[in-house]
């Protein structure tokens, strides 16, 4: 039988904010270096210059609740959206319209705006319990994120727009597997139940084994309509198992990877008693 394994929340907490830290810096220098922010950025319909908008605009919102910071919400929420529309499309729009909150001077600061707002975030929270709640209206009216969440967000954003940044200028963006494993146990058990498409999961009971290698091991359990994550998970039976390398699994969970990729390189695999389902999970949970 498995055993259960433990993380100290505090502890992990605090090397989110020094992976954070590091790859702030990685991405302004990024956007520093861009030799033209007009070009195409490895995200379809994005140049370099809108990535780098569009990372701003979650810098604010990220830390605007600690730092005063005033968001222009009536630009960006609510949108014309309906309701009951999957929080994956919201979310879409909304960025949409949030890369365009930045004038034409902002842009040509794009990144000391980056730096300013980051070095403010990390200020701002550093010494606060992981457990501080922390408004993100972006997500829904009333809906409050863990601090831990909101840190492991940002290092998300950075690391995955960090990427499409340097597919449009050439220039090399490593992740490291442990950066990508603290997003995938900080950020992720908040946001996949947030993100299930309610519609395709009515009716469907699956239950994952998702094991990082190296990183969280996380029990994601869809029950018809909806779904919870769980770390450090009880031993249950499951009916697939997943195991992955953390850099392919954010990496495929974005969409910047495809997953007949991940799975011919060898670095995402199934098993368990159903292993045909893990193509299931990437369906049923999406991500903006």
């Amino acid at each position: 039988m498995d055993t259960v394994t433990r993380f100290d929340p505090v502890a992990e907490h605090e090397r989110t904010r020094a992976a954070l830290t590091g790859v702030l810096a990685r991405v302004v220098a990024a956007v520093r270096d861009a030799p033209d922010r007009d070009a195409a950025s490895g995200l379809p319909g994005w140049t370099v210059g809108d990535v780098g908008a569009h990372l701003a605009a979650v810098y604010l919102a990220c830390g605007a609740a600690f730092t005063g910071e005033e968001i222009p919400w009536n630009a960006v929420l609510p949108g014309d959206e309906p309701g009951d529309a999957p929080l994956v499309d919201r979310i879409t729009a909304l960025n949409a319209r949030a890369v365009a909150l930045l004038d034409p001077a902002e842009r040509d600061g794009l990144a000391d705006l980056l730096a300013r707002r980051g070095a403010d975030f990390l200020r701002a929270t550093e010494g606060l319990a992981p457990d501080t709640p922390v408004a993100a209206p972006w997500y829904g009216e009333g809906v409050t994120f863990p601090l831990s969440a909101v840190t492991g967000l940002m290092l998300s954003e950075s690391l995955v727009h960090g990427l499409d940044l340097t597919r449009g200028t050439g220039a090399r963006w490593p992740i490291a597997p442990h950066e990508a494993a603290l997003v995938l146990g900080q950020f992720m058990p908040t946001v996949m139940p947030m993100t299930v498409d309610a519609a395709k999961a009515r009716g469907v009971r699956i239950a994952f084994d998702l094991a990082l290698k190296g990183g969280p091991r996380l029990a994601v359990v869809v029950d018809d309509g909806s779904a919870t994550v769980v770390r450090d998970a009880p031993p249950r039976r499951y009916d697939c198992r997943i195991t992955a390398d953390p850099v392919m699994f954010l990496l495929v969970s974005f969409r910047r990877v495809p997953i007949w990729k991940a799975v011919a390189t060898g670095r995402m695999r199934a098993g368990g008693r159903r292993p045909w389902l893990a193509t299931r999970l990437g369906d049923l949970i999406g991500t903006p």
